[in-house]
């Protein structure tokens, strides 16, 4: 049976280095990262949240898709909103495939470091745009808020699996996911 396997967890979590891990060695599973969607939407940059709304049903229709198909889906997401993931859950359900989410979690006062530290590197319009939001919501309050947010939506959702995500122990991390993904 095909599956939707929701990597969830705050950003800079290290969700698109697990995603990116797991279809390069499961061929034929579409890393469904909506993240990258939004950035072929023009003026992202302007109204990203609006291009947020835009993205989201690309992204239902691109997994739905690839379900009936008989493929597995992978899609590094942070979702807080439980309507939001019952949405994608609902997906699934819909195209025949499993829906599994996975919630990549370290402390919160890490998660928040983790994010600043992000793309520091590299010059990728997205870190840059997601950088100025989160600093013109409050910056780390706004981060550890979301978290808090994040937490709580889990609780809600027991049959969501949750994983330590250690800075820099991206090969456990993923020896994690495949545990348990039953792999």
């Amino acid at each position: 049976m095909a599956r939707l396997i929701l990597l969830n967890g705050p950003p800079g979590i290290g969700k698109s280095t697990l995603a990116r891990r797991y279809v390069d060695e499961h061929p034929g599973v579409l890393d469904l990262d909506v993240d990258l969607l939004r950035g072929l939407i023009g003026g992202w940059q302007e109204r990203f949240a609006e291009t947020g709304e835009i993205v989201r049903p690309l992204a239902l229709g691109m997994a739905g898709e690839h379900l009936r198909g008989g493929r597995d889906v992978v899609m590094p997401q942070f979702l807080a909103n439980p309507a939001e993931v019952e949405r994608f859950a609902g997906a699934a359900t819909e195209n025949g495939a499993e829906f599994r989410e996975i919630v990549l979690l370290d402390s919160r006062r890490r998660s928040v470091e983790r994010f600043t530290r992000r793309g520091v590197d590299d010059d990728q319009d997205w870190h840059r745009q997601v950088k100025a939001i989160v600093e013109s919501e409050g910056g780390e309050e706004f981060l550890a808020r979301q978290y808090d947010k994040l937490v709580a939506s889990v609780r809600q959702r027991p049959s969501a699996a949750v994983l330590t995500s250690e800075e820099g122990a991206v090969e456990g991390t993923y020896a994690a996911l495949l545990d348990a993904l039953d792999e």
